[in-house]
């Protein structure tokens, strides 16, 4: 069993929702293992219970983020404000599946029975956002120019770490990137945060910004614009290299 203790959860037929991220990235990038969203919905669909994908984090991973990178078939899907460019905004969707089983319960008339409404939804600068972001930032133009800008990264910072044989590793998820202070990719959140050694995080993040380079406050992660060019990826590993002879000299 690739997920006993979701099957044992789900085994009392009282669980109406199953939410998951298809990538863990609030503690550092995990990808799941391999069968283990498949295994998921085998499991929810024979239990009845319903799959929620949040993409709110993982839409770096290209055009419709994980769900189609991945080619999961969720029950619903939820985008926050990434969907925006950080302006505060939100989104989900569901299949026929589920548009019908609502149908058959809600009237017309309760057009807000299904959550729909509120003070703030259909907000003029939120809409504006998120068209402007899904016509000109998160488009398949620029995922072909922003992921092999991440592959370039991975590989620049990977380089000098076999360079100075650090036990240290780069995970990526489409965009996005991150170096981890630790041998092997960690298969949870409690194996992410035992890897954490803040002295260490905290000399990297201020070496770097020592040489103009300000890297995100929270791990040690770059998220690529489509304005990000070769030379600033190869600045990076420059930096980086600089930064890591610093520490072993």
């Amino acid at each position: 069993m690739i997920c006993p203790a979701l099957a044992e959860a789900l085994s009392h037929g009282d669980v109406a929702c199953i939410l998951a991220e298809p990538a863990m990235t609030n503690i550092g990038i995990i990808h799941p293992d391999p069968g283990f969203l498949a295994a998921m919905s085998d499991l929810a669909a024979r239990t009845g219970a319903l799959v929620v994908i949040d993409e709110t984090h993982t839409l770096c991973a290209g055009p419709g983020g994980c769900t189609a990178a991945m080619n999961l078939h969720p029950d619903f899907v939820t985008v926050g404000k990434a969907i925006g460019a950080g302006v505060p905004g939100a989104a989900y969707g569901f299949s026929a599946k589920v548009a019908k089983a609502l149908e058959s319960r809600i009237p017309v008339s309760d057009c807000d029975t299904g959550g729909i409404g509120g003070t703030l939804a259909g907000n003029s600068l939120s809409l504006a956002a998120m068209r402007a972001t899904l016509e000109r930032v998160l488009t398949p133009e620029s995922y072909r120019r922003t992921i092999p800008m991440a592959d370039r990264f991975r590989s620049g910072v990977e380089s000098v770490i076999a360079e100075y044989a650090l036990p240290w590793i780069v995970k990526q998820l489409g965009c996005r990137a991150e170096y981890w202070f630790r041998p092997g990719p960690p298969r949870n959140g409690g194996e992410a945060a035992a890897a954490v050694d803040v002295e260490l995080d905290r000399y990297m993040h201020l070496a770097a910004l020592n040489r103009a380079i300000l890297l995100t406050p929270f791990h040690n992660m770059a998220l690529i614009a489509p304005s990000v060019t070769e030379e600033d990826i190869d600045r990076h590993t420059a930096v980086f290299r600089e930064s890591v002879e610093a520490l072993v000299g």
